[in-house]
């Protein structure tokens, strides 16, 4: 027996379009049947005809016969988009895109091969009873096979896509959070450069107070030395020894303050502009040791 390549339900459900349309055709048939009986009983009633009329009455059959031909034909095209209509609908329902190659519908070998299937089934040596296996329909199986595969694929897409909508939104918590935190250091960064920069000025301003006061009083210290002149010149040593001693304390103290500077202003414009300051004061100690030298050679 001829088959179609489908499995047994599929293949049923053929069967029952070809008696369908068998059917359909039948009545057709009948119909222009009886268009030529008609016209043979209602027509044909003289023995002989002229041209005019005999080509009036083929023109009148002519029309009966393609109007008839014509609604069959659409009808069955018609018949057909619902067929397509029902089987489009069951698969989307299952999220199925059915597609149809519209150029094997004219397939002589295919054509040939549905005749000798229909020839087979439906001769009257070969005729199997009718089986009614209608239905008001079509609807999805519930269990099985194809079905049951769409439905667990189905469920692990749903699942998936759950777990990706968690996923996003841990990850949209933890971006958040990480842009919270990064605002927060960044203040405290900034609070802190704050503070440093005010230690750093306080730190400079009074170290730059001391310098001056020292170098004041040892301005005034070199002033009273030469002013008063009646002072023996053992107690001009010890002032000078003193004035000595407070230069190195002085100098001490500096290179004490250059090197916490260097250690909290380093790589830092500030830094820079310490050491320049405290480069000039070095200048000016030197400048007052030589007046002090100078001093002490004239007296």
């Amino acid at each position: 027996m001829a088959e179609l390549g489908l499995n047994e339900h599929h293949q049923n459900e053929v069967i029952n379009y070809m008696r369908f349309a068998r059917s359909k055709r039948g009545l057709r048939l009948k119909t222009v049947d009886s268009c030529f009986q008609d016209l043979k009983e209602s027509r044909l009633v003289e023995e002989t005809f002229t041209m005019d009329e005999v080509a009036e009455v083929l023109n009148g059959l002519q029309a009966v016969v393609h109007s008839e031909v014509e609604s069959e034909l659409i009808n069955t095209a018609y018949t057909n988009v619902l067929l397509l209509r029902q089987l489009f609908t069951q698969a989307e329902k299952w999220y199925l895109k059915l597609q149809t190659d519209i150029s094997e519908l004219e397939n002589r070998e295919l054509l040939e091969q549905v005749a000798e299937f229909e020839k087979a089934e439906f001769t009257s040596s070969n005729k199997k009873p009718i089986i009614d296996i209608t239905k008001p329909k079509l609807v999805p199986l519930n269990e099985g096979g194809t079905t049951e595969l769409l439905n667990k694929e189905i469920l692990r897409l749903q699942e998936e896509n759950e777990k990706l909508k968690s996923r996003l939104k841990t990850i949209e918590m933890q971006a958040t959070n990480a842009l919270d935190e990064k605002s927060k250091l960044e203040r405290a960064l900034q609070d802190l450069q704050l503070n440093q920069g005010n230690q750093q000025d306080f730190i400079k301003a009074q170290d730059l107070s001391d310098l001056e006061n020292t170098v004041a009083a040892l301005k005034s210290e070199f002033q009273k030395t030469i002013n008063d002149k009646t002072e023996n010149q053992k107690s001009l040593e010890e002032n000078l020894v003193t004035a000595k001693h407070d230069l190195l304390r002085v100098q001490e103290q500096l290179s004490m303050a250059e090197k916490e500077l260097e250690k909290k202003f380093q790589q830092t414009a500030a830094y820079r502009n310490m050491k320049e300051i405290l480069t000039k004061k070095n200048d000016q100690i030197k400048d007052l040791r030589k007046r002090l030298a100078k001093y002490e050679s004239e007296d």
